[in-house]
């Protein structure tokens, strides 16, 4: 009965616009942006704020309310800097188009969302999905429970490319989609394909810059965009205030991804050291997405679970993901996490965290990734990423010591956004 007085009391707070002063008593905290570990701290939140980090644990004043997290490791609300939300991998995944409306998938979204939240990630960038935009929304209205989400709508293609959405139908359906449905050929309707993602609320542009694992196409890797392509794109996007994530897995289409200026790599399989020098030059982040890679690889073994052409491609591609990251991290490349969610179940997203670690990153270094150097890449920093002063009050604590043992990364059991305490 505490804790549900606990969650309306919070609820009611955000809500009604009532300033509740919390005292967050953390045993340990790990504030995103030192390089070691605080302990016996007290957060104070006010609102939707952190008003200030004090050492010790702090005495309240009257009508104060403390939470207790003397036993648990506090830290920032975690950012996943690749999922898509609006979908999960099944064995119906290439027929569900045919036999489901956007309205299914919507629903389904809310439970992924929840799901996602208390798992400790706050804050998502969905790269791809037709009803993101909406639960977007929903979330942002306060109608359900889920993560801030910085969504990219629908992805960008070329005609056949990895996004373009009648991949794999017969010729009566295919039909010749364009800027509109997130196809295009040439410069000016990659303009045309960026405006009508502002037009439809996008937060963020991706494009498929090469081919990629999941779709019903032959090419996995080759450059499926021309330079001239992708800096319209990207010139466009600026003008709009938008970031460029690309995904890619052919060295080929990175190298033309990164010199025409988009923000991020998404997977980067096979990346390669002219790639690699390309990014440290230009800035350009790394976002490996491990875990969709070794998903994959795995769910490509059962008989059946994906189309022939598609399952190929996941046991050529998925395994290498982790080699690739490992030889980014350690030749000094700017990573962040993601982990392309809805690939695999959303709400194990810190497997992420084990693969990083596995692969001689630091524990963390791999927190970071998914605090402070994710609100970078997303241009948020002087909002989420941190336990600090005047940033939103999104923390979560975890059991144990995830520094000592980064599987403690998924005993998420306190999770906090913008001062509502949605787990407890």
């Amino acid at each position: 009965m505490m804790k549900i007085c606990f969650c309306l009391l919070f609820c009611f707070a955000t809500s009604t616009g009532f300033s509740q002063t919390i005292y967050l008593h953390c045993g340990k905290l790990i504030d995103g942006i030192s390089n070691y570990m605080q302990t016996e701290m007290t957060i104070i939140i006010d609102g939707n704020k952190i008003t200030d980090i004090k050492k010790g644990y702090q005495s309240p004043s009257a009508g104060v309310t403390v939470v207790d997290l003397k036993n648990r490791t506090v830290m920032p609300g975690l950012i996943d800097a690749h999922v898509h939300i609006s979908g999960e991998t099944s064995r119906n995944r290439y027929t569900e188009g045919f036999t489901l409306n956007p309205e299914d998938f919507a629903f389904r979204a809310v439970g992924y969302a929840e799901r996602t939240l208390m798992a400790g990630f706050t804050t998502v960038r969905d790269l791809g999905g037709t009803t993101t935009l909406a639960l977007r929304n929903a979330i942002n209205g306060g109608y359900i429970k889920g993560p801030r989400i910085i969504a990219a709508g629908k992805s960008i293609a070329t005609t056949g490319g990895h996004a373009d959405p009648t991949n794999g139908v017969n010729r009566e359906m295919m039909g010749d989609p364009e800027a509109k449905e997130g196809v295009i050929n040439g410069p000016d309707e990659a303009v045309k394909a960026v405006r009508q993602r502002y037009k439809e609320g996008s937060d963020v542009i991706k494009i498929t810059a090469t081919g990629g694992v999941l779709s019903n196409a032959k090419d996995g890797a080759g450059a499926h965009f021309t330079e001239e392509e992708i800096k319209a794109v990207v010139t466009t996007a600026k003008d709009y205030g938008y970031k460029v994530a690309a995904h890619a897995h052919g060295a080929e289409g990175m190298k033309r991804a990164i010199r025409a200026g988009v923000t991020s790599i998404e997977h980067g399989t096979f990346m390669d050291d002219e790639v690699i020098q390309l990014m440290k030059q230009h800035g350009t982040w790394y976002v490996p997405t491990i875990t969709a890679g070794k998903s994959v690889a795995d769910s490509a073994k059962l008989p059946g679970y994906y189309p022939a052409v598609v399952a190929t491609k996941a046991l050529e591609t998925g395994p290498k993901i982790q080699a690739t990251f490992a030889k980014a991290y350690k030749a000094g490349v700017k990573i962040a996490f993601g982990t392309d969610a809805g690939v695999f179940m959303h709400g194990k997203n810190y497997k992420e965290f084990e693969y990083m670690v596995e692969a001689g990153m630091p524990a963390m270094k791999a927190i970071q990734s998914a605090t402070i150097s994710g609100a970078e890449l997303l241009g948020l920093s002087d909002k989420i990423g941190a336990i600090e002063k005047g940033k939103f009050a999104d923390i979560i604590a975890v059991d144990g010591d995830p520094l000592q043992d980064i599987k403690m990364m998924k005993e998420v059991r306190f999770v906090m956004k913008e001062g509502v305490v949605y787990r407890q």
